[in-house]
């Protein structure tokens, strides 16, 4: 494979996609909706799961306007509901036999205190557990799909997350970048421990993760000074920090279609402290790597979602 210029991996290196079928979450704005474009380019059933139907309808004609032919429908998923995680995966199993890639893409980011319809602490219960609950539902179909995917995206944020096991939910103290930081946290131990067990049980399947870096999108709508890089005005802090949502959606594509992907891959932008640029491989924190912990949230995730993996 050519890659773009200057050696940059760009959209031009995603390969054929034909007879693949993409469900991404979160895919009506940002870097869901432009990771759809890219893959119904080239040629990918996308699917695109989001919470509000009409959101979603308008998100999925975006993408036809872009992609003349895209093959693209849409699934109802609220991930701050277990009742709605079910009910998608069950319509997903239904319309879409083994889907080829399962990009785990939505998310919340710093939002005042609120609890899930489950009552679990809302950026926890929907950027890990929603995911994790999906994840589980659709894997049993995913792994009889030679060449299948999970895909996780984390952020930075994760740097500053601490896996509180007594107080998973923020009840006893809610400080809404630590719960962000947690639920980013715990997106890269579950897709490291899901790797760990795709392996052992010798399967196909692999799951990777990737971080967008600082993307121009809805999602730092409550995050305080990040806003202001959503400021177009802003020319100076736009290009030294900030990156627009297509270049923000590169590690995801990456993580999702590089043929040389090993699983447990991270992929993020090249730039100054990862903030933009070209996606390559990067390390996570070690704290993200410890066994003991990875093991732990899993266990406390089927606990809490009902949800048991086939590996």
């Amino acid at each position: 494979m050519v890659q773009g210029v200057s050696g940059k991996w760009t959209a031009q290196d995603v390969p054929d996609q034909h007879d693949r079928t993409a469900v991404i979450t979160g895919a009506s704005s940002g870097i869901g909706l432009e990771t759809a474009k890219v893959l119904a380019a080239r040629g990918a059933t996308v699917v695109l799961a989001g919470r509000d139907p009409a959101r979603t309808a308008s998100a999925a004609d975006q993408v036809r306007t872009a992609v003349p032919g895209a093959r693209v429908e849409t699934v109802d998923l609220d991930l701050a509901s277990l009742e709605s995680v079910r009910k998608a995966a069950a319509d997903i199993g239904t319309r879409f036999p083994g889907p080829d890639l399962l990009i785990n893409n939505a998310g919340v980011m710093m939002p005042p205190y609120g609890l899930t319809k489950d009552g679990f602490e809302l950026q926890f219960g929907t950027n890990h557990l929603g995911h994790f609950a999906l994840t589980g539902l659709l894997l049993p179909a995913m792994l009889t799909v030679p060449g299948s995917r999970v895909v996780t995206v984390s952020s930075n944020g994760h740097r500053f997350g601490r896996m509180n096991f007594d107080d998973l939910m923020s009840a006893r103290h809610y400080q809404k970048s630590a719960a962000y930081g947690r639920s980013k946290l715990a997106n890269l131990m579950f897709t490291y421990e899901l790797q760990r067990r795709l392996t052992a049980a010798r399967e196909g399947t692999l799951a990777t993760a990737a971080h967008p870096g600082t993307a121009r999108t809805e999602l730092t709508r409550h995050s305080g000074w990040m806003t202001m890089g959503t400021d177009h005005r802003l020319g100076a802090l736009n290009s030294w920090a900030v990156q627009p949502a297509e270049q923000g959606a590169l590690p995801t594509l990456r993580a999702a279609t590089d043929p040389t992907a090993t699983g447990g891959a991270y992929y993020g932008p090249d730039g100054f402290l990862q903030f933009t640029g070209y996606p390559v491989l990067v390390r996570s924190s070690s704290r993200s790597h410890n066994a003991d912990l990875q093991r732990k949230l899993w266990a406390e995730s089927e606990k809490l979602t009902q949800v048991s993996f086939p590996v």
